[in-house]
């Protein structure tokens, strides 16, 4: 076995019965996300669109012997977020992370962004920022309630390299990027953290039709870890900024691309 694929070998015990609602968590990275904070003792709140998919995770994590609940969820709308936090405040009396995980992007065409149609480019925006900012907002009377919590944005290492071609995506990851650190100014007297990851190009059962085998040698040729990333490779950065672990870490854009950019 791949020890960067075994997620069960990275435990924060701080997170023992902490809710973490995870957008997104029906497929690829949130998928893993989910898993890895089911082994960890955490409740997984898997808020995907795709009821279905959500479905199959949260019973991937219980089959597991992990918690989780799927509650079928858009964050374009933000009925349905308000309506999916609370029924997780509802059911489990808190919310302590939230893991802003959904965006747009395997099933966009690369093209100049003078090409881009604009329902395209407010469809990402849509999603990729204000469903964060909204999902934020949702959260927060919970957080406050408690004095505690956790705010991880899935940014973009894209964003550092400014790849062509994608610049509504680039543009959607940027803002989440910098809205991490003003965030975090906003909230750290609540004993809220905000901060953000910026993965690299990471491979999961998601197909990508716009990278080719060629494409993703160059990728990982770019690396100093000479292999492809895996969501596996995100999650112990994750559970640390969940946890007690990060106390004083906030206002962070954390780079996970191996070593692709520096700081």
């Amino acid at each position: 076995m791949n020890a960067h694929a075994d997620t069960k070998n990275v435990v924060f015990p701080s997170l023992a019965g902490r809710v973490v609602i995870i957008t997104g968590a029906g497929q690829g990275i949130g998928r893993v996300f989910a898993k890895a904070f089911g082994a960890a003792g955490a409740i997984a709140v898997i808020a995907e669109r795709n009821a279905g998919k959500g479905e199959a995770v949260a019973k991937e994590v219980t089959q597991a012997g992990g918690q989780a609940l799927a509650i079928a969820t858009d964050v374009a709308d933000p009925a349905s977020i308000e309506k999916m936090v609370k029924a997780a405040d509802e059911k489990f009396g808190r919310i302590d992370v939230l893991i802003n995980n959904a965006g747009i992007f395997s099933t966009l065409e690369m093209r100049p962004f003078d090409q881009i149609p604009l329902a395209e480019w407010e469809r990402v925006l849509r999603v990729n920022l204000t469903g964060p900012f909204l999902c934020a907002r949702a959260v927060l009377p919970a957080m406050r309630r408690a004095k505690w919590g956790r705010i991880v944005n899935i940014a973009s290492g894209a964003v550092r390299l400014g790849r062509p071609n994608y610049l509504h995506y680039i543009a959607s990851k940027a803002a989440l990027s910098g809205i991490s650190l003003s965030m975090a100014r906003e909230l750290g007297a609540d004993n809220i953290t905000v901060n953000a990851i910026l993965p690299g190009a990471t491979f999961t059962e998601i197909e990508r039709k716009t990278v080719t085998p060629e494409q993703k040698a160059k990728i990982i040729s770019m690396q100093c870890v000479p292999r492809a990333e895996t969501p596996e490779d995100l999650v112990g950065t994750v559970l640390f900024l969940a946890s007690d672990a990060s106390a004083f870490v906030t206002g962070q854009n954390i780079n996970l691309d191996g070593g692709v950019t520096g700081s």
